[in-house]
Formats: structure tokens, sequence, C-alpha cells
């Protein structure tokens, strides 16, 4: 079988010419296939030199044709322009074209005009699938860097969903910023439709579908309550007021980090009345540590242990349930099918462990943040943000910070800041809310 490729400049009259006479050997030889391309006259040279070097052709003109060697495979075989084609019609198979000038210059006009209704059409198409778009503020941290390639891969959002990233930062860290927006480019991420850097504030999270706040520092000590409500009531204040102006009306807002994550995630709600039903905390890291606390204490990995619930404060004063905890695949006298589990407490034997040691551990990590690192917070956020589109794993716990309708109360207080005071909706670390 012979199969040609007919490029040329879609205002081209030789091209037009070519095309009809590649129409009429289609048309009446079983055995010959054309294949043809246009291009707009604008970006046709650029093209055509691209062309040539992958090839390593000579050629310069419009139009131009190559046979593709279907049965041998590798690079095709250049025929030429129209003359050498029109030669190669004759000599093969006995046809020639007759076509006049007046009408190679009407094709060619057409073909124009019909090149340009499917530029049109394929950015239309283009614009009705629309990116999903993700916003993160402190983008030049660590946690950012890790969390930007589980987000492009499609475990997040899903296979089949493009996303366009938006990076909010400072000046002083727009150097950065570009940094990681070149590095994600070079990635060619088949799911990134485009990326971004915003460093002033006023345009941040317009038309928002996901915002991820982050920490402004991942790696030093937590400040003071006092310290951190003063420090924070400001930015929280000012994106609550810009989520409720520039995002998307489904928006969703989900705080991640290892500073004061309930407190954030409260002033946000505040200043975002009308999304506060969409903005939650992330919780999975603190449940991470208390899970790896315990396998390490059953000698078992952390994936086998499951339902281990966070109550309070998620980065400050909380209470690790472990009365549904369960652990599955664990190696003892008694053995059973994968979905056979025990609870964990039955396997502890030593009580003063569960009830001082176990809850010292983890006050600590809580308190200092210093081995919540940015894997672990990315990972985090990655997967309440899957649970959150996707729905979490049947049947199990997953820990996650929403607002509390009166279950049960804060375990830290605001009374004595009055612009800050709550009652009974107090803000929760809450497992047994699913999504």
């Amino acid at each position: 079988m012979a199969k040609f490729v007919l490029a040329g400049r879609a205002d081209c009259p030789y091209y037009a010419k070519a095309e009809l006479l590649a129409d009429y050997l289609q048309k009446n030889l079983p055995d010959f296939r054309v294949h043809k391309i246009t291009q707009h006259p604008q970006v046709w040279e650029e093209w055509l030199k691209d062309l040539c070097e992958k090839n390593k052709w000579n050629h310069k003109k419009s139009p131009i044709i190559w046979r593709e060697l279907l049965d041998r495979g590798g690079k095709g075989l250049l025929l030429g322009g129209y003359n050498e084609f029109l030669e190669y019609a004759q000599l093969y198979y006995g046809v020639t074209s007759s076509m006049t000038t007046e009408l190679m210059k009407l094709i060619a006009q057409e073909n124009l005009e019909t090149h340009k209704e499917k530029e049109l059409e394929e950015e239309t198409r283009k614009d009705l699938i629309q990116p999903l778009q993700v916003w993160i503020t402190s983008a030049s941290g660590r946690v950012c860097y890790n969390l930007i390639p589980i987000l492009t891969s499609g475990e997040v959002f899903g296979m089949h969903t493009e996303i366009s990233l938006n990076l909010l930062g400072n000046k002083q860290a727009e150097e950065d910023l570009h940094i990681i927006m070149t590095e994600m480019r070079d990635l060619v991420a088949p799911l990134l439709r485009s990326i971004s850097i915003c460093t002033q504030v006023e345009d941040a999270f317009r038309q928002a579908h996901v915002i991820i706040i982050l920490d402004e520092n991942t790696d030093g000590e937590v400040y003071s309550l006092e310290d951190c409500i003063r420090s924070q009531l400001p930015p929280c204040r000012l994106y609550g007021y810009l989520i409720e102006k520039n995002a998307h009306d489904s928006v969703r807002v989900i705080v991640g980090g290892k500073t004061f994550v309930n407190l954030k995630t409260f002033l946000l709600m505040r200043y975002a009345p009308n999304v506060a039903h969409n903005i939650i905390a992330v919780a999975l890291g603190v449940e991470g540590q208390a899970r790896a606390a315990l396998a390490r204490k059953l000698r078992t990995t952390p994936s086998c242990i499951k339902n281990v619930i966070v109550w309070g404060n998620i980065s400050g004063n909380n209470y690790i349930d472990l009365r549904k905890a369960r652990i599955y695949r664990y190696e003892s006298a008694i053995w059973g099918p994968p979905n056979y589990s025990r609870p964990v407490l039955s396997l502890i034997f030593d009580s003063e462990w569960v009830n001082r040691q176990y809850v010292e551990t983890l006050k600590k990590l809580t308190a200092t943040g210093k081995q919540f690192g940015a894997i672990l917070a990315a990972h985090s956020i990655a997967t309440t943000l899957k649970y959150w589109y996707h729905g979490s794993p049947p049947g199990e716990i997953v820990s996650l910070g929403v607002l509390s309708e009166g279950e049960t109360c804060c375990t830290w207080r605001f009374d004595q800041f009055s612009a800050l005071s709550i009652s009974s909706e107090s803000f929760r670390s809450d497992s047994s809310t699913h999504f």
C-alpha cells in the first residue's frame, strides 16, 4: 500500500492542486492513501523548518509531500513539492492535473477559511474542557515542592482531570517560584494544562476550584498561641475576603501544615462564611504519626493499623482515641484472611505505655513539629483531597478537621480574645465524619 502525506500552507494554490490530484488517486486506486496537513500561513515556515530538521530533508516551499514507508518503519521518504508529485502520478499511474489557475486560487482560499474554522473549533473544544484551577499559598516552600508532583500525577483528582496550578507567594519568593514553574514545565506532566505564579495578593484565588493553604515555614519551631493569633489574623482575614471575592462558588479550601491548623481554619471560616462548609483541615499527618508509633510497638507496618481517631486541636492539644483502632495482617497465633482484624488495645498489654509513654511521645511531636516534615505534610494533603473527591476507603475511619456542630468542645480557648470568642460551635478534628 502506498501512503503519502501532503502538507502545505493553507492558502497555497499548489497545495490545492496537489490535494485535488491526491483525492482523485485515492478514490480510484484501492492501494493509494493520502494524509493531508494544513498549516496557517503565519506558522508554516517555522513548521516546515522543524519538520525538515527532524527528518534531515531540504525543502523550502509549499507544499511538501513524502511517502510513509509502512512496511519498513523509520522516517518517511521525501518526494518533493507539487512538480515532483505530478511527475510521480504521471509516471506510475498515468494521471495528470488540468486545474486552471483561477480554480487553484479559489480552492486555496477555501482551504484557508476551512483551516481557520477548524482552529476556532479546536479552541472552543478546549475551552469547554475547563481545567481544575488549583491555588497553593506559600508555594515556595518544601511542602509545595513535594505536593505538586502528586497533584499532577492523576492520583488525586483523577486520571482524566486536567489541572492548572497557580503558585501564590510574596515578592521575595518570586525567584524560587520561577524555578518551580520551570521545573514543572520541563516535567511535561500530561494532566498539567498550565502553571503560573502570582505575587500580587489582590489577584489571588481567581476562579479557584481548590485552594491549599500552607504554612509560611515548615522548618522552625511553632509560636506561642498569642503570637500565632497576632500573626495569622491579618492573612486569614485577607484570604477569606479574597476567597469570597475571587474564587469559584464551589471552591474547596484545605488547610494543612504543622502550626495551629485549627486556628487558621476557623479564621478562614469566619472571614469566608459563604464557603465555610467547604473549608476543612488536614489531620492525616497527626493520625499517621499515631499509627506509626503503634506500629513500632507492635512490630508491624503503619498501613496495617486503621481507625485511629484524632480529637481536638490537630496541631495542639489533642487526644488519640484507640477504642475503634484495628490491626490487620498481624503475625500472631491467631491468623485470618486479609480482611480479618483485631482490636489494637487487645494486643498491647502494657497499659503504662499506652497511657503515658505513647501520649508523651505524640505530644512532643505535636508541640515541636520537628518531625512533621514536608513529605508527610504533602502526602497528608494529597490523600485528604483524594478522599474528598473520590471518597475514603469503605468501612475505614479517616481523620479530618471539620466544624463541630456542638458534639464536642474545642480543646483550646479563645474567650480571652473577644474578637475570636466562640461558644458551642467549636472546631474539631473528628474522624467520624466521612467524605
